[in-house]
């Protein structure tokens, strides 16, 4: 079951630039405005093209609109999501993620298998909006793959 607007996102642990650098999401969160979005692949061409590039120019947007930070997430290792960011220059705008295991894809229900294409078990392509843990706003793109409602114009606006 897909994660719904009101609910708390899930606590799950994260890795972000090597293995040995978790962080726990329900820590990250707690007292904070988030946007948080995620992705079915680093490098890939919709990702890395259009829907990264979109959030981290905006940076300066969302802290007008006092987010505390953007968090990206991915299926992906820790060295490929740090790898990804310094590519697009995220460093000090977005906090690149990795959901290594699929375990904050599969606690918000947003698989998607990508075996074919990608060599397994991915995430849809979502943003959202959460405040102390809570999800006030949420995008999940009706194909899981699609560039449309999780956009970084599109989350502005729910600001």
């Amino acid at each position: 079951m897909t994660i719904e607007v009101g609910q708390t996102i899930p606590d799950v642990k994260l890795y972000e630039g090597t293995p040995g650098n978790a962080v726990q999401l329900g820590e990250l969160v707690k007292g904070k405005k988030i946007v948080i979005f995620g992705v079915p692949g680093a490098f890939t061409p919709g990702c890395s093209k259009t829907h990264l590039p979109g959030y981290v120019s905006d940076y300066q947007k969302y802290k007008d609109k006092s987010v505390d930070e953007i968090v990206c997430v991915s299926v992906n290792d820790p060295f490929v999501m740090a790898a990804w960011g310094e590519s697009n220059n995220a460093q000090g705008k977005v906090r690149m993620l990795a959901d290594s295991k699929a375990e904050l894809t599969k606690a918000l229900g947003l698989e998607l298998d990508l075996t074919d294409a990608l060599g397994g078990l991915r995430m849809k392509r979502f943003s959202a909006v959460v405040e102390d843990g809570v999800v006030k706003h949420l995008n999940v793109e009706p194909t899981g793959g699609g560039l449309t409602c999780s956009l970084s114009n599109e989350i502005l606006k729910q600001l």
